[in-house]
């Protein structure tokens, strides 16, 4: 009885292993390693506004500190200066060096028109002039980071990207407010303000390769800019012109940082500390949004 159930016993161990011995190992697990983000090419825009244009330094410097550095900028008009001035590799510190430093009347070379055949009371040759001391004579094409200053070409109407040549006189050009700034000719083209045609760069950023675009808005509400002189009133009409254009634009860039200048003129250069704070506390108050916009870029 013994060796029966002995037998019996080593018979059910034989079959059990030779059914473990045909049983299907698991499957193993393919563990996908983690998406990669993908490089995002980041554009600033940065619109015209005369003296306003100071609070985009503001903005740039809340940029910097959370580590947010553009690899292309656009500018139009104050917001080509600054441009520049940013992609020749002057930081956010640097540049608030420099505003602090800027003697409005280094940028101011007054013409006669009603004795000349000037068409603006300010030439811009001093623009030009500190711009490229600023850059340090470096053409466009070799600043530091890619930049672009959007003008007009006067004759045509149609807005014109300059990306290569001399950065003061493009510059210039982006900032030819008409009848106070005489136009700048360049080759056989007369060129004025880019803010006729492109007051927020935002699609030029795009054309240069932008992926993310961060547009800084700058442009008065006309309804808060009482008009007190010759020179308000034009720039209060740029303002009103630039608003239907904006408007669509704008919507074409990942986020819109609006620095709330309130009345602040155009004209109104001994408040430039002021505008790089509002700059700064504008970028500051928007910077949960952007870089959540800009992760969910990177991960697509």
């Amino acid at each position: 009885m013994s060796r029966l159930r002995s037998s019996l016993i080593s018979l059910l161990s034989i079959l059990f292993l030779l059914a473990a011995c045909t049983t299907t190992p698991p499957a193993p697990q393919i563990v996908s390693p983690p998406k990669a983000a993908r490089p995002v090419k980041i554009g600033l825009a940065l619109g015209g506004g005369a003296a306003r244009g100071f609070a985009h330094i503001g903005v740039i410097k809340a940029l910097e500190a959370q580590g947010i550095v553009p690899d292309i900028v656009v500018g139009t008009s104050a917001g080509s200066v600054v441009g520049a001035l940013y992609a020749a590799g002057n930081n956010g510190f640097a540049l608030h060096k420099l505003a602090l430093e800027m003697d409005e009347a280094t940028i101011s070379d007054w013409s006669l028109p009603f004795f000349s055949k000037a068409t603006g009371v300010l030439k811009g040759e001093a623009l030009q002039s500190y711009v490229n001391k600023a850059v340090n004579q470096v053409p466009l094409e070799k600043l530091k980071i890619p930049f672009g200053a959007v003008a007009t070409d006067l004759n045509s109407g149609a807005p014109i990207l300059f990306r290569r040549g001399n950065t003061g006189a493009a510059v210039r050009a982006s900032s030819a407010v008409p009848s106070v700034f005489q136009p700048v000719r360049i080759g056989d083209h007369s060129y004025v303000d880019g803010g006729l045609v492109s007051p927020v760069p935002v699609r030029f950023a795009r054309e240069m390769g932008a992926d993310f675009v961060i547009a800084v808005n700058i442009s008065a509400q006309p309804d808060a800019q009482p008009a007190s002189s010759s020179l308000e009133v034009l720039l209060q009409t740029f303002a009103i012109m630039g608003q239907s254009i904006n408007h669509y634009e704008l919507k074409e860039a990942d986020i819109v940082i609006q620095p709330r200048l309130g009345t602040m003129k155009g004209s109104d250069f001994p408040g430039r500390n002021t505008a790089i704070l509002v700059g700064e506390q504008a970028a500051t108050a928007s910077m949960a949004e952007l870089k959540q916009k800009l992760a969910a870029r990177r991960a697509q």
